[in-house]
């Protein structure tokens, strides 16, 4: 079947499916393995924002939204060229990636037959649930089983060593040039990991705040995981954070590759909050995963 992934984590969900040689198309943000964007065509491109601040990077983001304009580009004809049979899409954030009805309309234009499956999971178990249904679709169903189960087993493993330990206040910051709550998925990651989310919106999308609600929630740790930053990103945005919330411990976490993007790594996730919620507890993270901030 061949196979285009119009996001990152789809992307990292093919593989881990062992579809990777099915994939055919990619977005230039798929990052992971390193591969997926160098040998795939990529149909997907949008701006580059290595060089900005987060407050810039809002305002571009902000000001696209205001204006009715994308913020990712879809290479229509070089999407029609790779002649997929299903493409992988999402509704869940237009900041994230492009709308499946962008490509749907695309595909209408362009007079393609491809199937769109849409990606759209607010919680952890729904996260898993996307790689069931992938595995389905693309008729893996036996692979997605196992893939899950062990995922699973390994959440099963973090709660049993955390079980018996005090559960701290965890406070994730997703963006701090506005602030930001961490939504979606990402409180059911604290407490898999054993602690407790506060300041947050479980299951529903993360949204502008004050650091006010951050110092009023009284958290024990404070984690930043800035979308689309890996750990040295996030710990240039962390130091912010020190600065703000001063007094309490500040972790950046790479983002992208352990908490923001819903695919199998965010067990990886669990396991390096764990380490850092419950030191001894579980293993510690690789290096490169999470660093404390000063």
């Amino acid at each position: 079947m061949r196979l285009v992934s119009l996001l990152p984590s789809a992307t990292e969900i093919v593989y881990a499916l062992g579809l990777g040689n099915d994939l055919v198309g990619v977005t230039f943000e798929c990052d992971e393995p390193p591969s997926a964007r160098t040998d795939k065509a990529v149909v997907v491109g949008g701006r580059d924002t290595r060089g900005m601040t987060p407050g810039e990077i809002d305002k571009y983001v902000k000001a696209q939204l205001a204006a009715g304009a994308d913020l990712y580009t879809l290479h229509a004809d070089a999407l029609a060229g790779l002649d997929p049979e299903l493409i992988l899409t999402q509704d869940l954030c237009r900041v994230c990636a492009l709308p499946s009805d962008h490509v749907e309309n695309a595909l209408d234009y362009l007079g393609c037959r491809a199937d769109v499956l849409s990606l759209d999971p607010y919680t952890l178990d729904e996260v898993l649930d996307t790689i069931v249904a992938v595995g389905d679709r693309t008729g893996v169903p036996d692979r997605a089983e196992r893939l899950v189960a062990g995922l699973r087993s390994r959440l099963a493993a973090v709660a049993s060593a955390v079980r018996d330990r005090p559960r701290p206040r965890v406070a994730v910051v997703e963006w701090v040039e506005p602030p930001f709550t961490a939504g979606h998925w990402v409180p059911d990651l604290i407490r898999a990991a054993g602690g407790e989310p506060v300041a947050a919106r479980p299951a529903a999308r993360s949204v502008e705040t004050t650091w006010q609600e951050f110092t009023d929630a009284a958290p024990d740790i404070v984690l930043v995981t800035p979308c689309g930053f890996h750990l040295d990103g996030a710990a240039r945005q962390a130091r912010v954070v020190t600065e703000r919330l001063p007094g309490v411990p500040v972790w950046a976490v790479d983002a992208d590759g352990l908490v923001v993007r819903p695919g199998p790594r965010l067990v990886d996730g669990v396991e390096a909050i764990a380490a850092i919620l419950h030191p001894g507890a579980v293993p510690d993270p690789p290096a490169g995963a999470v660093a404390r901030v000063a």
